[in-house]
């Protein structure tokens, strides 16, 4: 009987659970069709893929990175007063106003993903930086060579 009084409870705790995850689905999926009714959060989401996008391709050139490094950092540094900006004059591209006075939507949508790329802007070169120092070293350790054969002959 105690048996069965714990199954029962564990059975009553787990399709709660259930239940709340398939409302927790049903929030997010509704969320989700909701932003792609919102033109002004799709472009949003499609500038930062074609920044990353950007990002990713340009990895070789050094100088276009530190643009975009510099201009990403712009970026987060002018947040707050684009969220003031935004805020004031929401109507004109949104259906409902996004931007409150402490800046967490600009800052988890626009901030955080130009600090995601500036992340990779960053580990990218201080790759680039190893791989100069190692190949530096090498032609160092030839030229070294090179003169104490020189020498020997």
């Amino acid at each position: 009987m105690c048996c069965l009084y714990l199954w029962y409870n564990s059975f009553r705790v787990l399709s709660s659970l259930y239940f709340i995850q398939v409302e927790l689905s049903k929030s997010i999926l509704v969320h989700i069709v909701f932003l792609f009714q919102e033109p002004f959060l799709m472009g949003l989401l499609v500038f930062h893929f074609l920044l990353l996008v950007t990002t990713i391709i340009s990895r070789k050139n050094s100088n276009f990175q530190m643009c975009l490094f510099l201009l990403a950092l712009g970026g987060v540094y002018l947040a707050e007063k684009l969220n003031k900006f935004l805020r004031e004059n929401w109507r004109i591209f949104a259906t409902q106003n996004y931007f409150d006075s402490h800046g967490i939507f600009l800052s988890t949508l626009w901030s955080g993903p130009l600090l995601v790329m500036a992340i990779i802007i960053l580990v990218n070169t201080l790759f680039n930086l190893c791989y100069l120092i190692v190949k530096w070293k090498k032609a160092e350790l030839r030229h070294k060579a090179k003169l104490s054969h020189n020498k020997h002959d």
